[in-house]
């Protein structure tokens, strides 16, 4: 008999906060997590937690080239041919994850095939890896059952009494406003320098009121992430709220990196969406509704803005409406 098997792996930011899972259609399932990794470990350590602990024959179905291709294409034959590195002569990325799984391929070659499915197609079972991998890089924990649950984890999902699990504890400041051409630039600057000691400054006298302080950012390009620097630099606990998984996949690399840097420093981290949006009129609804759960969740706010900007000031107008004109802080660039 051969046991098909599901995997898929996930990263919040690459690298960031990650999770992996497999699943047996109608049967097993596990899922893990791992607080700073990327997505590739995330996949290949999703199969060989499949391949070392189902018996058997396994057919192993996965969205990613990176690990079907693999086998399919063998391209392990020239890493230990080449002793361990790639084509450009260097050496073979994630060696510690590949090398047990190429090890258990070469002694059993009939035991394991390798299949590739389209990602975010509507296949039941992939979308079933795809939400608990998410879900366990959301909430770093481990995960297992004998069938499978009866409902794909959901980030949307609120308790019978109306409250979200995922708001964190404590006084809740969120930090937002303007992007980096309203601030100096993308590369650090005297604006933004002066901005992030701004910010610093309010967060460190919030705290000497409220010991409970905790700051709330979506990590967004500008004063989103100077708030989660600040934060940092001061010592107080700041959690990133994503609107869906790595919504930094389209920026440049030192933007992706920096915003990698954050996510793995943050105190918690909230996935409002399971999957990413497939359009960019989606990517900005994801957006939209993220803002409006800061907003709900939020106790006070601060808000970089030059007392001009149209779209800024409507962020201020929505946490005035919610938190009080008196709980919002405006700090000009």
């Amino acid at each position: 008999m051969t046991t098909t098997v599901y995997t898929d792996g996930a990263c919040l930011g690459n690298p960031g906060p990650g999770g992996w899972a497999w699943a047996v259609p109608n049967g097993a399932w596990a899922s893990g997590a791992s607080p700073l990794t990327t997505n590739q470990r995330m996949e290949i350590h999703a199969v060989l937690s499949a391949v070392t602990t189902i018996e058997g024959r396994i057919d192993v179905v996965s969205d990613s080239t990176y690990v079907v291709n693999c086998f399919r294409d063998r391209w392990w034959e020239g890493w230990l041919r080449r002793g361990w590195t790639n084509s450009q002569k260097k050496p073979v990325a994630n060696r510690d994850l590949w090398e047990p799984l190429i090890d258990e391929y070469r002694r059993h070659p009939s035991r394991l095939s390798f299949r590739w499915v389209k990602g975010h197609s509507n296949d039941p079972m992939n979308d079933l890896v795809d939400a608990l991998a998410v879900e366990a890089a959301r909430t770093q924990k481990d995960a297992s059952g004998e069938a499978p649950p009866e409902e794909l984890p959901a980030a949307d999902v609120v308790a019978a009494d109306g409250s979200d699990p995922r708001v964190p504890a404590g006084r809740k400041v969120v930090v937002t406003g303007h992007r980096p051409p309203e601030l100096g630039g993308y590369d650090e600057n005297p604006v933004a320098s002066a901005v992030r000691a701004k910010l610093a400054e309010i967060l460190e006298a919030k705290r000497s009121m409220h010991s409970d302080l905790v700051v709330m950012t979506g990590l967004g390009l500008g004063a989103e992430q100077l708030g989660a620097e600040a934060a940092a630099a001061v010592g107080v606990p700041f959690v990133a709220v994503l609107p869906y998984p790595a919504p930094d996949s389209v920026w440049p690399s030192s933007s992706r990196e920096r915003f990698s840097s954050l996510v793995a420093a943050a105190d918690g981290v909230v996935l409002l969406q399971a999957k990413a949006p497939e359009t960019k009129q989606k990517a900005g609804a994801a957006l939209a509704r993220r803002d409006a759960w800061l907003a709900r969740h939020a106790d006070e706010a601060i808000v970089v803005w030059d007392g001009e900007d149209a779209v800024v000031g409507r962020i201020v107008r929505s946490f005035h409406d919610h938190v009080g004109e008196e709980e919002v802080w405006v700090v000009e660039p």
